[in-house]
């Protein structure tokens, strides 16, 4: 669904991203897991066409959406979560979710509001309310409901645990599993790499914008490499 061919990224002089490939199939939850500065946010944000790459290739659905614009890779069913979730400040939950579904001209818009009320019951009970008056858990909620109002074939979600009591975490984390298996796939990146190679089918550990090891969510966790930088072990 979608692969990514030796890309490299760079801020100016400062190179970001080193020659990395990877790939996420339909229907899998596919995890990105590192350091903080190992180039795991630049990449969402390369695929979603917010920063452009100075090397490589990106495909989504055998499309090359390299050099795309935002909006359309959005409008081709591919929406991001941000990190810190940027819910919009002075609009309230409602209108959040309705700028989820800017871009999208069908007739499902209603009853997808009523799906996503079904996962995150506390949005309807706070749909009047300004964003930014939730809490940080109710607004990932939030950012993950607006992101699944585009109707997203691949949802990118960056960092979805930050900052997050444990029973949030736990909650989002079930939640991920959930819309995974109504049929999104999910590329994950998460610096709690205990949870997210515990939900993933397959995961790559970045080190210093390059992949250096990759295998199962499974084979990850049992890795003892990644048990001594990343779980503690």
């Amino acid at each position: 669904m979608l692969k990514i061919q030796n890309l490299a990224v760079h801020y100016g002089m400062i190179q970001a991203v080193h020659d990395v490939s990877f790939e996420v199939n339909q229907g899998e939850i596919v995890t990105l897991i590192g350091a903080n500065g190992a180039g795991k946010t630049t990449i969402l944000r390369t695929i979603s066409g917010l920063i452009r790459p100075s090397q490589g290739s990106i495909t989504f659905e055998d499309n090359e959406i390299t050099k795309t614009a935002p909006q359309k890779i959005v409008a081709n069913g591919l929406s991001q979560v941000p990190e810190g979730r940027h819910v919009f400040s002075g609009l309230s939950v409602m209108e959040n979710l309705e700028m989820g579904a800017y871009l999208r001209k069908d007739g499902e818009i209603k009853t997808d509001y009523e799906q996503v009320f079904q996962k995150f019951p506390v949005l309807k009970e706070r749909k009047n309310q300004d964003a930014a008056t939730l809490s940080g858990g109710e607004q990932q909620m939030l950012a993950m409901g607006r992101a699944l109002m585009s109707k997203p074939k691949l949802l990118l979600l960056d960092e979805p645990s930050m900052g997050l009591a444990p029973i949030f975490i736990k909650e989002i984390f079930s939640i991920i599993q959930e819309i995974n298996q109504q049929g999104t796939t999910i590329l994950l990146i998460e610096q709690n790499a205990k949870m997210a190679l515990s939900v993933a089918d397959r995961g790559y550990v970045l080190e210093t914008g390059k992949v250096v090891l990759s295998g199962t969510g499974q084979e990850l966790l049992e890795s003892e490499e990644v048990k001594k930088a990343y779980l503690g072990g």
